[in-house]
């Protein structure tokens, strides 16, 4: 284990601040267009996945009960991408809406890279600030998912995912043999509502009605409207063409990692509705080190579904006997989900043995394969 001290050094948290190599590349893909726009996607799908086979796993965890003033070099980083990611989304929207030095192909590469940028890092920092107590990081949280357009996800991800992950109420949980084609339209139709319905039942317990100014979804729509209409005013029409495309690519590198993450990891249904409590094998782990520190230990996802609040680098691993490995980081994961036969043949056989270690006893899984086991709990 990893004591607090070592933890506590800058030199331990520079690691996950490689993630700001990706605005001054996309910025130079803009800038000299060809094959310069491809460096983003380059870098962080295959550099780092690169790196992991240098690298290899990196087993070790740092000590959980280090407190959190230790921890400032790897919030500083967080907290400054907000920011950072604005400032770099804007300043890209005005530089191709006064450019014309860009052919067609080009300003869309440029686009997809920016959506690579806000995807792999701008909403996976955003998932580590929505989970913590105080304003300012949430706050954060928000600013960055409305620069994709999907605010929801701070509803449903608190929520409705962490509460009823591996069970039929929880969209996200893929099911055995869905290929991720099918999975992707069905959660952009599911979560939206799903969101709304939670806040609404919350504010119901309150005896408030869903339009309450308490109810966070008019700060979404407000929010999610300002950054389209700064695209518009900063590029016009092509700006806002810019905005939703990058957002539309950040939504699809979401939805790939929801995909791999519980990829048909279901909780056993007890009788009458009820479920076993969430436990480290209901998520699929990765300890690869490099792709770690891009998307700052997500793929540690065992522990923070067991301990949602845990900061990120103190996110502990786990061992094949305590929770499911995948054979390599998310990046090549994802990129295996886009091909549904590549996937099955990959990760089918590691769901027949996880449930043959950790469920034994039940022999008809069709329900669970369908998600029509009964439905959990009150609706939320």
């Amino acid at each position: 284990m990893i004591s607090s001290d070592k933890v506590a050094r800058v030199t331990a948290a520079m690691p996950f601040w490689l993630t700001y190599i990706l605005p001054p590349l996309v910025m130079l893909g803009a800038v000299r267009g060809g094959l310069w726009v491809l460096l983003p996607p380059l870098a962080t799908w295959y550099l780092f996945s690169a790196l992991d086979v240098a690298l290899g796993l990196n087993k070790e965890s740092a000590d959980p009960q280090t407190e959190e003033s230790r921890l400032f070099w790897y919030r500083l980083g967080v907290m400054l991408w907000a920011p950072v990611q604005f400032v770099t989304l804007y300043a890209l929207i005005w530089y191709l809406g006064h450019s014309d030095h860009l052919n067609g192909w080009e300003k869309f590469g440029v686009m997809f890279g920016t959506g690579v940028m806000t995807g792999t890092v701008g909403i996976v920092y955003a998932h580590e600030l929505l989970h913590q107590s105080n304003r300012l990081e949430r706050n954060l949280a928000d600013w960055l998912l409305a620069m994709v357009l999907y605010s929801h996800f701070r509803s449903e991800h608190l929520l409705v995912h962490h509460v009823w992950v591996g069970t039929p109420r929880d969209a996200v949980t893929a099911r055995y043999n869905e290929g991720f084609h099918r999975y992707y339209p069905r959660v952009l139709r599911e979560c939206p509502a799903s969101a709304f319905r939670a806040e609404a039942a919350m504010l119901a317990r309150r005896k408030l009605p869903w339009w309450h100014r308490r109810n966070p979804f008019w700060k979404y729509a407000a929010l999610q409207l300002a950054m389209l209409a700064l695209a518009i005013l900063l590029a016009g029409w092509s700006g806002l063409l810019f905005f939703v495309v990058q957002a539309g690519v950040a939504i699809w590198q979401l939805e790939l990692t929801n995909y791999v993450e519980h990829y048909a990891l279901t909780r056993r249904h007890l009788g009458d509705g009820r479920y076993e409590h969430v436990k480290p094998h209901h998520s699929w782990n990765s300890a690869h080190t490099a792709t770690n520190w891009l998307l700052i230990n997500l793929q540690r996802h065992s522990d923070h579904h067991y301990k949602p609040d845990r900061r990120f680098p103190l996110l502990q691993n786990y061992e094949e006997r305590e929770a499911p490995q995948l054979p390599y980081g998310y990046p090549i994961m994802t990129m295996a989900a886009m091909v549904p036969p590549l996937w099955r043949r990959i990760m089918n056989p590691k769901v027949r043995a996880w449930r043959k270690a950790w469920y034994p006893d039940i022999e008809d899984w069709k329900p669970y394969n369908r998600a029509s086991t009964p439905m959990p709990g009150r609706a939320s």
